[in-house]
Protein backbone atom coordinates (compact mmCIF):
# COMPACT_ATOMS: atom_id res chain seq x y z
CA UNK A 1 0.00 0.00 0.00
CA UNK A 2 1.42 3.34 -0.99
CA UNK A 3 1.61 6.93 1.23
CA UNK A 4 -1.23 8.26 -0.39
CA UNK A 5 -3.17 5.05 0.07
CA UNK A 6 -2.54 4.94 4.15
CA UNK A 7 -3.27 8.57 4.46
CA UNK A 8 -6.76 8.38 2.42
CA UNK A 9 -7.21 5.09 5.35
CA UNK A 10 -5.95 6.92 8.04
CA UNK A 11 -8.38 10.09 7.26
CA UNK A 12 -11.55 7.98 6.39
CA UNK A 13 -11.48 9.33 2.48
CA UNK A 14 -12.30 7.32 -0.58
CA UNK A 15 -9.07 5.94 -2.36
CA UNK A 16 -8.80 7.33 -5.99
CA UNK A 17 -10.12 4.75 -8.64
CA UNK A 18 -6.61 3.77 -9.37
CA UNK A 19 -5.59 2.99 -6.12
CA UNK A 20 -9.01 0.80 -5.38
CA UNK A 21 -8.24 -1.11 -8.35
CA UNK A 22 -4.82 -1.88 -7.03
CA UNK A 23 -6.33 -2.84 -3.79
CA UNK A 24 -9.37 -4.52 -4.83
CA UNK A 25 -7.21 -6.71 -7.27
CA UNK A 26 -5.22 -7.44 -4.73
CA UNK A 27 -7.13 -8.32 -1.83
CA UNK A 28 -10.89 -9.01 -3.27
CA UNK A 29 -13.65 -7.60 -2.34
CA UNK A 30 -13.63 -6.96 1.69
CA UNK A 31 -16.87 -7.84 3.14
CA UNK A 32 -18.22 -4.76 5.71
CA UNK A 33 -17.91 -7.15 8.73
CA UNK A 34 -14.43 -7.57 8.04
CA UNK A 35 -12.99 -4.07 7.07
CA UNK A 36 -10.28 -2.73 8.54
CA UNK A 37 -10.55 -0.25 11.89
CA UNK A 38 -9.59 3.18 10.19
CA UNK A 39 -10.42 6.77 10.96
CA UNK A 40 -14.34 6.52 10.09
CA UNK A 41 -14.35 4.55 12.82
CA UNK A 42 -12.65 6.28 15.03
CA UNK A 43 -15.04 8.87 14.54
CA UNK A 44 -18.56 7.36 15.00
CA UNK A 45 -16.81 5.81 17.70
CA UNK A 46 -15.67 8.80 19.33
CA UNK A 47 -19.27 10.49 19.05
CA UNK A 48 -20.98 7.69 20.94
CA UNK A 49 -18.67 7.64 23.41
CA UNK A 50 -19.43 11.64 23.67
CA UNK A 51 -22.74 10.92 23.93
CA UNK A 52 -22.35 8.58 26.34
CA UNK A 53 -20.03 10.46 28.52
CA UNK A 54 -22.71 13.29 28.27
CA UNK A 55 -25.00 10.92 30.14
CA UNK A 56 -23.36 9.24 32.39
CA UNK A 57 -22.44 12.90 33.70
CA UNK A 58 -26.17 14.04 33.60
CA UNK A 59 -27.16 11.15 35.24
CA UNK A 60 -24.43 11.07 37.94
CA UNK A 61 -24.93 15.09 38.84
CA UNK A 62 -28.50 14.19 40.88
CA UNK A 63 -27.57 12.26 43.46
CA UNK A 64 -25.38 15.15 45.08
CA UNK A 65 -27.15 18.25 43.68
CA UNK A 66 -30.52 16.37 45.61
CA UNK A 67 -28.50 17.18 48.65
CA UNK A 68 -27.63 20.69 47.91
CA UNK A 69 -31.14 21.29 46.70
CA UNK A 70 -33.16 19.45 49.79
CA UNK A 71 -31.46 22.94 51.81
CA UNK A 72 -33.30 25.41 49.18
CA UNK A 73 -36.36 23.36 48.60
CA UNK A 74 -37.02 20.69 51.15
CA UNK A 75 -38.16 17.56 49.93
CA UNK A 76 -39.56 14.62 50.98
CA UNK A 77 -39.09 10.66 50.01
CA UNK A 78 -41.73 10.95 47.62
CA UNK A 79 -40.00 13.76 45.77
CA UNK A 80 -36.44 12.43 45.99
CA UNK A 81 -37.54 9.16 44.69
CA UNK A 82 -39.09 11.18 41.75
CA UNK A 83 -36.68 13.75 40.91
CA UNK A 84 -34.04 10.54 41.16
CA UNK A 85 -36.04 8.04 39.00
CA UNK A 86 -37.11 11.09 36.46
CA UNK A 87 -34.37 10.79 33.82
CA UNK A 88 -34.80 6.66 33.73
CA UNK A 89 -38.77 7.12 33.14
CA UNK A 90 -37.80 9.80 30.34
CA UNK A 91 -35.17 6.86 28.89
CA UNK A 92 -37.83 4.43 29.17
CA UNK A 93 -40.10 6.56 26.65
CA UNK A 94 -37.34 8.12 24.73
CA UNK A 95 -36.10 4.65 23.83
CA UNK A 96 -39.45 3.46 22.78
CA UNK A 97 -40.41 6.26 20.55
CA UNK A 98 -36.72 6.93 18.98
CA UNK A 99 -36.12 3.11 18.76
CA UNK A 100 -39.25 2.84 16.67
CA UNK A 101 -38.79 6.21 14.84
CA UNK A 102 -35.45 4.91 14.46
CA UNK A 103 -35.84 1.80 12.39
CA UNK A 104 -38.44 3.73 9.73
CA UNK A 105 -36.86 7.26 9.28
CA UNK A 106 -33.06 6.09 9.27
CA UNK A 107 -30.13 6.59 12.21
CA UNK A 108 -29.03 9.83 11.58
CA UNK A 109 -32.18 12.11 12.29
CA UNK A 110 -32.09 10.38 15.45
CA UNK A 111 -28.82 10.36 16.08
CA UNK A 112 -28.73 14.41 16.08
CA UNK A 113 -32.20 15.23 17.08
CA UNK A 114 -31.63 13.08 20.70
CA UNK A 115 -28.85 15.47 21.79
CA UNK A 116 -30.72 18.48 21.02
CA UNK A 117 -33.41 17.63 23.13
CA UNK A 118 -30.55 16.66 25.63
CA UNK A 119 -28.71 20.17 25.64
CA UNK A 120 -31.78 22.48 25.91
CA UNK A 121 -33.09 20.66 28.53
CA UNK A 122 -29.88 20.55 30.61
CA UNK A 123 -29.12 23.99 30.70
CA UNK A 124 -32.75 24.97 31.34
CA UNK A 125 -32.02 23.16 34.77
CA UNK A 126 -30.43 25.76 35.98
CA UNK A 127 -34.07 28.10 36.09
CA UNK A 128 -36.05 25.66 38.12
CA UNK A 129 -37.84 27.23 40.75
CA UNK A 130 -40.07 24.02 42.28
CA UNK A 131 -39.74 20.13 42.50
CA UNK A 132 -41.98 19.39 39.63
CA UNK A 133 -40.40 21.43 37.15
CA UNK A 134 -37.21 19.68 37.92
CA UNK A 135 -38.59 16.42 37.71
CA UNK A 136 -40.06 17.18 34.16
CA UNK A 137 -36.52 18.60 32.51
CA UNK A 138 -35.32 15.23 34.09
CA UNK A 139 -38.04 13.67 32.25
CA UNK A 140 -37.12 15.52 28.96
CA UNK A 141 -33.42 14.49 29.21
CA UNK A 142 -33.94 11.14 29.99
CA UNK A 143 -36.00 10.88 26.85
CA UNK A 144 -33.75 12.18 24.61
CA UNK A 145 -31.23 10.11 26.15
CA UNK A 146 -33.66 7.22 25.57
CA UNK A 147 -33.08 7.74 21.60
CA UNK A 148 -29.68 7.95 21.96
CA UNK A 149 -29.42 4.87 23.46
CA UNK A 150 -31.24 3.40 21.38
CA UNK A 151 -29.66 4.79 17.78
CA UNK A 152 -26.09 4.91 19.36
CA UNK A 153 -26.05 1.45 19.71
CA UNK A 154 -27.21 0.48 16.43
CA UNK A 155 -25.09 2.66 14.20
CA UNK A 156 -21.99 1.80 16.10
CA UNK A 157 -22.77 -1.67 15.89
CA UNK A 158 -23.49 -1.48 12.00
CA UNK A 159 -20.58 0.85 11.00
CA UNK A 160 -18.24 -1.52 13.06
CA UNK A 161 -15.67 -4.64 11.59
CA UNK A 162 -16.84 -8.00 14.18
CA UNK A 163 -13.26 -7.83 15.24
CA UNK A 164 -13.77 -4.95 17.15
CA UNK A 165 -17.37 -4.59 17.31
CA UNK A 166 -17.52 -6.18 20.82
CA UNK A 167 -14.75 -3.51 22.20
CA UNK A 168 -16.10 -0.60 20.71
CA UNK A 169 -19.98 -1.80 21.92
CA UNK A 170 -18.58 -2.55 25.42
CA UNK A 171 -16.32 0.39 25.78
CA UNK A 172 -19.84 3.18 25.76
CA UNK A 173 -20.24 1.74 29.47
CA UNK A 174 -16.39 2.71 30.28
CA UNK A 175 -16.70 6.20 29.02
CA UNK A 176 -20.68 6.24 30.49
CA UNK A 177 -18.75 5.23 33.43
CA UNK A 178 -16.08 7.99 33.34
CA UNK A 179 -18.71 10.56 32.91
CA UNK A 180 -20.54 9.53 35.73
CA UNK A 181 -17.66 9.49 38.42
CA UNK A 182 -16.26 12.82 36.99
CA UNK A 183 -20.70 13.81 38.36
CA UNK A 184 -19.67 12.65 41.17
CA UNK A 185 -16.28 13.96 42.31
CA UNK A 186 -17.49 17.60 41.36
CA UNK A 187 -20.50 16.68 43.30
CA UNK A 188 -18.08 15.84 46.02
CA UNK A 189 -16.40 18.97 45.82
CA UNK A 190 -19.26 21.76 45.04
CA UNK A 191 -22.09 20.46 45.64
CA UNK A 192 -22.60 22.59 49.03
CA UNK A 193 -20.20 25.47 47.89
CA UNK A 194 -22.73 28.09 47.17
CA UNK A 195 -26.40 28.12 47.91
CA UNK A 196 -27.39 28.03 44.30
CA UNK A 197 -24.60 25.08 43.17
CA UNK A 198 -26.60 22.42 43.02
CA UNK A 199 -27.91 24.57 39.57
CA UNK A 200 -24.56 25.00 38.44
CA UNK A 201 -23.67 21.47 38.64
CA UNK A 202 -27.22 20.21 36.44
CA UNK A 203 -26.96 22.78 33.72
CA UNK A 204 -22.97 21.91 33.57
CA UNK A 205 -24.15 19.26 31.56
CA UNK A 206 -25.14 20.94 28.84
CA UNK A 207 -21.89 21.81 27.97
CA UNK A 208 -20.71 18.46 26.81
CA UNK A 209 -24.36 18.09 25.73
CA UNK A 210 -23.68 21.17 22.60
CA UNK A 211 -20.43 19.95 21.93
CA UNK A 212 -21.85 16.48 20.87
CA UNK A 213 -24.26 17.86 18.93
CA UNK A 214 -22.28 20.28 17.04
CA UNK A 215 -19.97 17.26 15.80
CA UNK A 216 -22.77 15.08 14.81
CA UNK A 217 -23.79 17.59 12.62
CA UNK A 218 -22.62 15.83 8.59
CA UNK A 219 -22.93 11.88 10.04
CA UNK A 220 -23.88 9.42 7.41
CA UNK A 221 -26.57 7.54 7.65
CA UNK A 222 -25.94 3.93 8.35
CA UNK A 223 -25.61 1.75 4.98
CA UNK A 224 -27.19 -1.15 6.74
CA UNK A 225 -30.45 0.72 7.35
CA UNK A 226 -30.59 2.20 3.37
CA UNK A 227 -30.10 -1.28 2.52
CA UNK A 228 -32.31 -2.74 4.17
CA UNK A 229 -34.91 -0.40 2.87
CA UNK A 230 -34.01 -1.32 -0.60
CA UNK A 231 -32.11 2.24 -1.00
CA UNK A 232 -29.50 0.07 -2.25
CA UNK A 233 -27.37 2.67 -4.37
CA UNK A 234 -27.27 5.40 -1.58
CA UNK A 235 -25.86 1.91 0.47
CA UNK A 236 -23.57 1.28 -1.42
CA UNK A 237 -22.06 5.19 -1.96
CA UNK A 238 -21.69 5.41 1.74
CA UNK A 239 -19.70 2.50 1.70
CA UNK A 240 -17.91 3.56 -0.73
CA UNK A 241 -17.11 7.20 0.37
CA UNK A 242 -15.85 6.14 3.81
CA UNK A 243 -13.85 2.62 3.06
CA UNK A 244 -13.79 2.48 -0.43
CA UNK A 245 -14.94 0.46 -3.31
CA UNK A 246 -13.38 -2.90 -2.71
CA UNK A 247 -15.44 -2.83 0.57
CA UNK A 248 -19.25 -4.75 -0.22
CA UNK A 249 -21.90 -4.75 1.80
CA UNK A 250 -22.71 -7.85 3.54
CA UNK A 251 -25.81 -9.48 1.40
CA UNK A 252 -26.74 -6.77 -0.36
CA UNK A 253 -27.35 -8.76 -3.56
CA UNK A 254 -29.92 -11.01 -1.04
CA UNK A 255 -31.58 -7.44 0.07
CA UNK A 256 -31.59 -5.64 -2.71
CA UNK A 257 -35.10 -6.82 -3.22
CA UNK A 258 -36.24 -7.19 0.94
CA UNK A 259 -38.54 -5.45 2.71
CA UNK A 260 -39.39 -7.01 6.25
CA UNK A 261 -42.17 -6.31 7.86
CA UNK A 262 -40.14 -4.32 11.12
CA UNK A 263 -41.25 -2.84 14.68
CA UNK A 264 -42.10 -4.10 17.60
CA UNK A 265 -44.56 -7.21 16.95
CA UNK A 266 -41.40 -8.59 15.23
CA UNK A 267 -39.84 -8.53 17.95
CA UNK A 268 -42.13 -11.07 19.22
CA UNK A 269 -42.49 -13.48 16.43
CA UNK A 270 -41.30 -17.28 16.78
CA UNK A 271 -37.25 -16.70 15.63
CA UNK A 272 -36.32 -13.89 17.69
CA UNK A 273 -39.12 -13.76 21.05
CA UNK A 274 -36.38 -15.40 22.82
CA UNK A 275 -34.04 -13.23 22.31
CA UNK A 276 -36.21 -10.28 23.06
CA UNK A 277 -36.91 -11.74 26.53
CA UNK A 278 -33.53 -12.18 27.54
CA UNK A 279 -32.38 -9.39 26.47
CA UNK A 280 -34.88 -7.37 28.23
CA UNK A 281 -34.49 -9.70 31.51
CA UNK A 282 -31.19 -9.50 31.86
CA UNK A 283 -30.88 -5.43 31.29
CA UNK A 284 -33.63 -5.13 34.01
CA UNK A 285 -32.17 -6.93 36.53
CA UNK A 286 -28.44 -5.81 35.94
CA UNK A 287 -29.69 -1.59 35.82
CA UNK A 288 -31.93 -2.04 38.97
CA UNK A 289 -29.40 -2.55 41.45
CA UNK A 290 -26.79 0.15 39.78
CA UNK A 291 -29.18 2.53 39.50
CA UNK A 292 -31.06 1.97 42.84
CA UNK A 293 -27.08 1.80 45.02
CA UNK A 294 -25.98 4.53 42.73
CA UNK A 295 -28.60 7.27 42.13
CA UNK A 296 -28.68 7.46 46.28
CA UNK A 297 -24.98 6.52 46.98
CA UNK A 298 -24.67 9.52 49.60
CA UNK A 299 -27.68 7.92 51.60
CA UNK A 300 -26.49 4.54 51.25
CA UNK A 301 -22.96 5.25 52.41
CA UNK A 302 -24.67 7.34 55.45
CA UNK A 303 -27.05 4.47 56.44
CA UNK A 304 -24.03 2.16 56.73
CA UNK A 305 -22.34 4.83 58.71
CA UNK A 306 -19.04 5.02 55.57
CA UNK A 307 -19.63 8.78 55.11
CA UNK A 308 -17.95 10.89 57.51
CA UNK A 309 -14.30 11.00 56.65
CA UNK A 310 -13.92 6.64 55.83
CA UNK A 311 -13.04 7.88 51.86
CA UNK A 312 -15.65 5.07 50.97
CA UNK A 313 -17.22 7.10 48.56
CA UNK A 314 -13.63 8.00 46.40
CA UNK A 315 -12.28 4.20 46.95
CA UNK A 316 -16.00 3.16 45.11
CA UNK A 317 -15.98 5.45 42.09
CA UNK A 318 -12.16 4.53 41.60
CA UNK A 319 -13.89 0.83 41.20
CA UNK A 320 -16.77 2.06 38.98
CA UNK A 321 -13.87 3.39 36.43
CA UNK A 322 -11.34 0.54 37.43
CA UNK A 323 -14.29 -1.78 36.54
CA UNK A 324 -15.52 -0.48 33.64
CA UNK A 325 -11.77 -0.57 32.04
CA UNK A 326 -11.68 -4.48 33.37
CA UNK A 327 -14.90 -4.97 31.77
CA UNK A 328 -13.66 -4.11 28.30
CA UNK A 329 -10.31 -6.44 28.71
CA UNK A 330 -12.97 -9.86 29.98
CA UNK A 331 -15.39 -8.99 26.87
CA UNK A 332 -12.34 -9.61 24.75
CA UNK A 333 -11.12 -12.99 26.51
CA UNK A 334 -13.93 -14.70 27.61
CA UNK A 335 -17.52 -15.70 25.99
CA UNK A 336 -19.91 -13.82 26.46
CA UNK A 337 -21.77 -16.02 28.27
CA UNK A 338 -19.68 -16.98 30.96
CA UNK A 339 -19.15 -12.97 31.54
CA UNK A 340 -22.57 -12.43 31.70
CA UNK A 341 -23.06 -15.56 33.84
CA UNK A 342 -20.08 -15.42 36.06
CA UNK A 343 -20.72 -11.75 36.81
CA UNK A 344 -24.46 -12.23 38.27
CA UNK A 345 -23.05 -14.28 40.47
CA UNK A 346 -20.69 -12.54 42.24
CA UNK A 347 -22.93 -9.15 42.39
CA UNK A 348 -25.12 -11.73 44.13
CA UNK A 349 -23.28 -12.83 46.23
CA UNK A 350 -21.26 -9.15 47.07
CA UNK A 351 -24.89 -8.10 48.38
CA UNK A 352 -26.22 -11.11 50.23
CA UNK A 353 -22.92 -10.31 52.46
CA UNK A 354 -23.66 -6.55 52.67
CA UNK A 355 -27.27 -7.54 53.91
CA UNK A 356 -25.86 -10.29 56.80
CA UNK A 357 -23.03 -8.04 57.45
CA UNK A 358 -23.02 -6.33 61.21
CA UNK A 359 -22.51 -2.32 60.63
CA UNK A 360 -19.72 -2.64 62.93
CA UNK A 361 -17.70 -4.86 60.56
CA UNK A 362 -16.42 -1.72 58.30
CA UNK A 363 -13.71 -3.01 56.44
CA UNK A 364 -15.59 -5.79 55.25
CA UNK A 365 -18.27 -4.28 53.94
CA UNK A 366 -16.00 -1.59 52.13
CA UNK A 367 -14.65 -5.02 50.59
CA UNK A 368 -18.43 -6.31 49.87
CA UNK A 369 -19.14 -2.90 48.17
CA UNK A 370 -15.87 -2.60 46.32
CA UNK A 371 -16.48 -6.50 44.90
CA UNK A 372 -19.92 -5.23 44.03
CA UNK A 373 -19.01 -1.88 42.55
CA UNK A 374 -15.95 -3.77 40.46
CA UNK A 375 -17.86 -6.67 39.13
CA UNK A 376 -20.74 -4.36 38.41
CA UNK A 377 -18.91 -2.01 36.17
CA UNK A 378 -17.43 -4.72 34.18
CA UNK A 379 -20.14 -6.59 33.36
CA UNK A 380 -21.82 -3.64 32.37
CA UNK A 381 -20.25 -3.79 29.30
CA UNK A 382 -22.21 -6.39 27.98
CA UNK A 383 -25.46 -4.16 27.87
CA UNK A 384 -23.99 -2.21 25.08
CA UNK A 385 -22.82 -5.74 23.76
CA UNK A 386 -25.72 -8.24 23.33
CA UNK A 387 -28.69 -6.58 22.63
CA UNK A 388 -27.14 -4.85 18.86
CA UNK A 389 -25.66 -8.50 18.10
CA UNK A 390 -29.34 -10.28 19.04
CA UNK A 391 -31.47 -8.22 16.30
CA UNK A 392 -31.36 -8.16 12.69
CA UNK A 393 -30.76 -4.38 11.13
CA UNK A 394 -34.89 -3.85 10.31
CA UNK A 395 -35.56 -3.89 13.90
CA UNK A 396 -32.42 -3.34 15.78
CA UNK A 397 -32.91 -0.20 16.83
CA UNK A 398 -36.93 -1.28 18.45
CA UNK A 399 -34.98 -4.16 19.68
CA UNK A 400 -32.47 -2.01 21.63
CA UNK A 401 -34.95 0.73 22.14
CA UNK A 402 -36.91 -2.18 23.53
CA UNK A 403 -34.44 -3.62 26.03
CA UNK A 404 -33.35 -0.26 27.27
CA UNK A 405 -37.40 0.93 27.78
CA UNK A 406 -37.48 -2.19 29.76
CA UNK A 407 -34.12 -1.50 31.67
CA UNK A 408 -35.00 1.78 32.53
CA UNK A 409 -38.68 1.46 33.79
CA UNK A 410 -37.27 -1.16 35.98
CA UNK A 411 -34.52 0.98 37.30
CA UNK A 412 -36.98 3.66 37.75
CA UNK A 413 -39.14 1.81 39.52
CA UNK A 414 -35.93 0.75 41.46
CA UNK A 415 -35.01 3.91 42.28
CA UNK A 416 -37.97 5.10 43.56
CA UNK A 417 -38.59 2.69 46.04
CA UNK A 418 -35.19 2.38 47.50
CA UNK A 419 -35.18 5.32 49.46
CA UNK A 420 -38.67 4.21 50.91
CA UNK A 421 -37.47 0.95 50.85
CA UNK A 422 -34.11 1.93 53.43
CA UNK A 423 -36.48 3.93 55.40
CA UNK A 424 -39.28 1.48 55.99
CA UNK A 425 -37.12 -1.83 55.96
CA UNK A 426 -33.67 -0.84 56.61
CA UNK A 427 -30.49 -1.12 54.82
CA UNK A 428 -30.47 -4.75 55.09
CA UNK A 429 -33.04 -6.03 53.71
CA UNK A 430 -33.23 -4.03 51.06
CA UNK A 431 -29.76 -5.41 49.97
CA UNK A 432 -31.55 -8.62 50.25
CA UNK A 433 -34.24 -7.90 47.77
CA UNK A 434 -31.79 -6.68 45.13
CA UNK A 435 -29.89 -9.98 45.74
CA UNK A 436 -32.55 -11.84 44.55
CA UNK A 437 -33.28 -9.43 41.24
CA UNK A 438 -29.55 -10.27 40.23
CA UNK A 439 -30.15 -14.03 41.26
CA UNK A 440 -33.10 -13.64 38.44
CA UNK A 441 -30.77 -11.93 36.07
CA UNK A 442 -28.11 -14.85 36.52
CA UNK A 443 -31.12 -17.76 35.90
CA UNK A 444 -32.54 -16.06 32.73
CA UNK A 445 -28.78 -15.73 31.12
CA UNK A 446 -28.26 -19.87 31.82
CA UNK A 447 -31.45 -20.49 30.04
CA UNK A 448 -31.45 -17.81 27.69
CA UNK A 449 -28.35 -15.86 26.88
CA UNK A 450 -27.18 -16.61 23.14
CA UNK A 451 -23.02 -16.49 22.20
CA UNK A 452 -22.59 -13.66 19.60
CA UNK A 453 -18.98 -13.15 20.40
CA UNK A 454 -17.38 -14.59 17.04
CA UNK A 455 -20.03 -14.45 14.94
CA UNK A 456 -20.93 -11.18 11.91
CA UNK A 457 -23.32 -8.96 12.72
CA UNK A 458 -26.08 -10.73 10.19
CA UNK A 459 -24.89 -14.33 11.68
CA UNK A 460 -25.05 -13.21 15.60
CA UNK A 461 -28.62 -11.54 15.06
CA UNK A 462 -30.09 -14.46 12.87
CA UNK A 463 -30.50 -12.47 9.64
Amino acid sequence: MSNQDIQAATLGLAPTPQRASNAASVHGPIPLDDVPLNAFHVKIAGLTFGAHFTEGYALGTIGYALSSLNRQMPLDAFWMGMIGSSALMGIFLGSLVFGWLSDRMGRQKIFLLSFLIITAAAFAQFYVSSPLELCLLRVLIGFGMGGDFAVGHAILAEFSPRKHRGTLLGSFSVVWTVGYVVANVLGMQYAHAAPDAWRWLLASAGVPALIVLLLRMGTPESPRWLNGKGRVAEAKAVVLRYFGPNVTLDGAGADEHRHVQGGFARLFRKDLIRRTLFNCAFFVCLVIPYFAIYTFLPTILKAIHLNEGSGADFLLNGFLVLGALVGIWLTIQLPRRVFLIGSFALTCLSLVALSLLPESATIAMIVAFALFTLTMSAFSNLVGVFPPECFPTEVRACGVGLAIACSRLGSAVGTFLLPLGIAQLGFHATMMMLAVVLLIGMVVSIAWAPETKHLTLNEASGA
